[in-house]
């Protein structure tokens, strides 16, 4: 074999971390933004509306037939106080798992955008880091408007809700590095409906619309298993200033939602493009 072929030769990339990392996952996002200045920008905004109209139809409609709601805690407040976190919790997980799903699994299978980013100096660390960041900026927009709705509205009432973003941008990451993992397996556009299989039930069955103790016993310490049965209980908690310790379990929950998203995300981008 002549220099030139041995030259020419695909290697896979070695030297620990470093093959992994080259420090650049803003040159993603970059991308991100420059190529949302020709998409359609009402179909991006399209995504604030939802929890508004949720929280209008059940908070405001159904909630003048329900009256107050007794919290986990034993905190008595207006049922569309009760939703309105819940609902920012799934406007978070909605719009971190559909970026990091579809978008992702169009340009991981057709786009074949990954497979050229990573024939630069970018590592598949730096991928996905910057996939789920360009996802929570997207979260961060739709955070702050409906919290603003909520402080309108009276909704926020505790000074920890402004806690509440940052919470938003913990759930959302979680979700996103998950959801970037379990796309990266997928082959076909037909697997994606399992997405919408599993975010269903979760949207239903997480405390979201109902508290805890209408469940059967049985079934609490499925919901509690639940990743956006904790994102709903954090945000709950910050907007209604029903502070505990056990809030700490809810972050931690995350914290290892997203270290395993990144790893598993990490681990399959390299052995798809570089090994």
């Amino acid at each position: 074999m002549t220099a030139s072929a041995i030259a020419a030769e695909p290697r896979a990339r070695a030297g620990g971390v470093r093959s992994l990392w080259a420090g650049n996952p803003q040159a993603v996002v970059q991308r991100g933004l420059i190529a949302a200045r020709s998409s359609n920008w009402i179909v991006v905004l399209s995504g604030f509306f939802e929890p508004v109209f949720y929280l209008l139809s059940m908070g405001v409609g159904l909630g003048a037939l329900i009256g107050d709601v007794t919290t986990a805690s034993g905190l008595e407040v207006s049922y569309a106080a009760f939703i309105a976190p819940a609902l920012l919790a799934v406007s978070a997980m909605n719009g971190a798992v559909y970026d990091s799903t579809w978008n992702v699994f169009f340009k991981l299978n057709y786009g074949k955008l990954y497979e050229g980013m990573l024939a630069t100096s970018l590592g598949p660390l730096d991928v996905a880091l910057g996939e789920i960041l360009y996802a929570l900026l997207r979260g961060l927009v739709y955070a702050s408007g409906f919290m603003v709705i909520m402080q309108f509205a009276g909704l926020n009432l505790a000074w920890t809700a402004i806690l509440a973003i940052p919470a938003v941008l913990l759930i959302a990451f979680g979700f996103a590095s998950l959801g970037m993992a379990i796309t990266s397996y997928m082959k076909a556009f037909q697997h994606m409906d399992w997405i919408n299989f599993v975010m269903l039930p979760m949207f239903l069955f997480s405390a979201t619309f109902y508290p805890l103790s209408v469940y059967p016993d049985w079934l609490v310490p499925v919901i509690q298993a639940l990743p956006l049965w904790h994102g709903v209980e954090l945000i709950r908690g910050l907007t209604l200033g029903d502070l505990s310790w056990g809030m700490l379990w809810h972050v931690l929950y995350f914290v290892v939602m997203i270290a395993v998203g990144l790893i598993f995300t990490t681990k399959r981008l390299r052995a798809l493009f570089l090994d």
